[in-house]
């Protein structure tokens, strides 16, 4: 059963931001969540975004997030049509995002992706790597780094989650970082109580992805 984009929204404290992630449903969904007040939309896969967002290039104000895992050969392309990035996930990837953002002449707001547990089916900076790169990522130009994202694994259990978004937004505290991108449909009430200020939500919104 779907959740209404209002009760979401009644259910946030000020300083917590909804994404509504759009991935897999289609363009006239988007505009129906648009003309009532939501802003900021996530997609995992550009092909399937481009076309989205072509349709919808009249929404004076929308903000496209990429949230998928991010190839190399894909950076072009998102940062072409994307406001933000939420899985930078390498040094090497972040080098090439600042450089393509250079020659672009964009400055894509970033969140580091960062796996604070182990899971096969996750990329991301371990805390360790991220503290020993900090000071070159802050180096790089033309991207703004703004937070951390990090995704629980589904094996988790609710307290083990909280526990996971607390180091996160322990972590992102003790580098300066705002903003926090975590939780999804099934754990976003716990991930603001940690201290989300991005939460990711799809199918709560959209219904069962179509496909």
């Amino acid at each position: 059963m779907t959740e209404s984009l209002v009760q979401i929204k009644n259910s946030l404290p000020t300083e917590v931001n909804l994404l509504a992630v759009s991935k897999s449903h289609q363009a006239s969904s988007i505009r129906s969540f648009f003309h009532k007040g939501q802003l900021d939309f996530g997609e995992s896969r550009l092909q399937e975004a481009l076309p989205k967002i072509n349709d919808l290039s009249d929404l004076n104000g929308i903000c496209w997030h990429f949230v998928g895992r991010l190839q190399s050969n894909k950076v072009r392309g998102v940062v072409k049509n994307f406001n933000v990035i939420h899985s930078l996930h390498s040094l090497a990837l972040s080098e090439r995002i600042a450089r393509i953002s250079e020659e672009e002449g964009r400055h894509p707001k970033v969140f580091l992706q960062i796996k604070l547990r182990e899971d096969i089916a996750k990329v991301g900076f371990s805390k360790e790597e991220l503290l020993s790169v900090w000071p070159k990522l802050m180096e790089l130009p033309n991207i703004n780094i703004i937070g951390l994202m990090t995704i629980a694994p589904i094996t988790l259990e609710l307290n083990e989650r909280k526990k996971l978004f607390r180091d996160c937004r322990d972590l992102a505290n003790k580098l300066k970082l705002k903003e926090c991108s975590m939780g999804m449909s099934n754990d976003w009430r716990e991930a603001v109580e940690a201290g989300a200020t991005w939460i990711r939500v799809g199918s709560l919104l959209f219904g069962k992805r179509l496909k």
